[in-house]
């Protein structure tokens, strides 16, 4: 069984140092909250009217058939001034693609990200879904200009097996100064992530922490 770790050992991080794992280095007393694979009706917005509430900024990796699908949700997230991801038009995994439709996939995605944007100079950061990568998709995707953006810490929010309370302790007890933290605004996800990322949010904040976006 391959178990994913909620927080990225320092091995893993050294495989691939040229991608974004966490923002240690910028000595702040930032988090960086991430979500993926919407944007969806219902949950997107549940998780926007929760940042605000805490003045919280973070970063959504879209995938682009959802953009598609409720281009008004996306429009709402870019309105609130949060940062946009890419994460495939249809979350693909790496390693069952070839390089070829891969990139195709992700051009795809991001010309749906410029065409609903009123701004278009939308930043090429992407997440690659399941965290899988390789190193001829990675140096692909770096000649097009993309920060390829990992994480520090799972919420593990999508698994149906775990608590609320244990996804809760799966980001307290593994978030430190610079993480960058993974939930998913997507229907699996949303029993764990309602009861959750309010307590995140009202836990950090009241030691003095800022929700920040990913941008470069």
């Amino acid at each position: 069984m391959h178990i994913i770790p909620n927080k990225t050992p320092k091995v893993i991080k050294q495989l691939f140092p040229n991608c974004i794992w966490d923002f240690y280095a910028n000595n702040e007393k930032k988090l960086y909250l991430t979500f993926d694979d919407g944007p969806i009706p219902g949950v997107t917005e549940f998780v926007l009217t929760q940042l605000n509430q805490y003045n919280a900024k973070a970063t959504f990796f879209c995938i682009g058939d959802n953009i598609r699908k409720h281009p008004e949700v996306f429009r709402q997230i870019l309105a609130e001034d949060h940062a946009i991801g890419n994460h495939t038009m249809n979350h693909l995994k790496a390693w069952k693609t070839s390089l070829e439709m891969y990139i195709e996939n992700i051009i795809d995605c991001q010309n749906l990200i410029q065409e609903y944007s009123p701004k278009k100079d939308i930043q090429q950061i992407f997440r690659p879904p399941y965290g899988q990568i390789s190193r001829t998709k990675f140096k692909a995707l770096e000649k097009l200009g993309y920060n390829i953006i990992l994480w520090d810490v799972l919420s593990k929010d999508w698994e149906q097996t775990i608590s609320p309370e244990e996804c809760l302790q799966n980001v307290l007890q593994n978030t430190q100064q610079g993480s960058i933290i993974v939930f998913h605004d997507s229907i699996k996800a949303s029993k764990n992530l309602t009861a959750v990322l309010p307590e995140v949010l009202d836990y950090f904040s009241k030691r003095g922490y800022v929700f920040d976006t990913i941008r470069f």
